[in-house]
């Protein structure tokens, strides 16, 4: 299977899935993300806008905020393209849609989180493997947003992947550009690459 197939075949996998086990699916991963030690104090936490059949983050993010923790959302980088920047969401925060129909915060400079104030960073993927490595959409927006970290250059930092269960393959065909993740979260298990 190509590497495309193999996407198609992860997406077409979510998109089987009903609304309704996917919102199920989603309470599972927030029981596990709640439960770790690095949400046990309000802290800084980059998030996504869940879009389609990826697991649902509209609660998780409502939950995260609720708890006291602040959180940060990915635009796209008006200049650098291909990169992502993160901006604070208030009650105030005004929604865009982006080029590829995404929500994302209205950019204000003065809401950008650079990602050394990020404690957590949670990460949408296609699918990922026994190795912690990830499939995304294809655009590298991920892998570009977490090389510094890959270098060593935020080790405040845990990007964590979001998964459902029929996300998760064997073996993932991996790029020299591709940065694995040290954990993924599925409804059923907590994936810990880190040891």
């Amino acid at each position: 299977m190509s590497q495309q197939q193999l996407r198609q075949h992860l997406l077409n996998a979510r998109a089987s899935m009903s609304a309704a086990q996917r919102d199920d699916a989603a309470r599972l991963v927030a029981e596990h993300l709640m439960k770790l030690p690095q949400l046990q104090h309000p802290t800084c936490i980059g998030s996504y806008f869940s879009i389609r059949a990826e697991l649902p983050t509209q609660v998780l993010n409502q939950q995260l905020i609720n708890a006291g923790h602040q959180l940060a959302l990915p635009v796209l980088h008006p200049i650098n393209r291909g990169h992502l920047l993160f901006l604070s969401l208030s009650e105030s925060t005004r929604w865009v849609h982006n080029q590829y129909q995404i929500p994302e915060p209205e950019l204000h400079a003065q809401h950008i989180v650079p990602l050394q104030q990020l404690q957590v960073l949670l990460i949408p993927l296609v699918g990922f493997d026994q190795q912690g490595n990830r499939m995304g959409m294809g655009g590298g927006f991920y892998d570009r947003t977490l090389s510094g970290w890959y270098k060593g250059h935020y080790p405040q930092l845990l990007p964590i992947g979001l998964a459902l269960d029929c996300q998760q393959v064997e073996q993932l065909p991996r790029q020299p550009w591709d940065v694995p993740l040290p954990m993924v979260i599925t409804p059923s298990k907590v994936w810990d690459f880190r040891g």
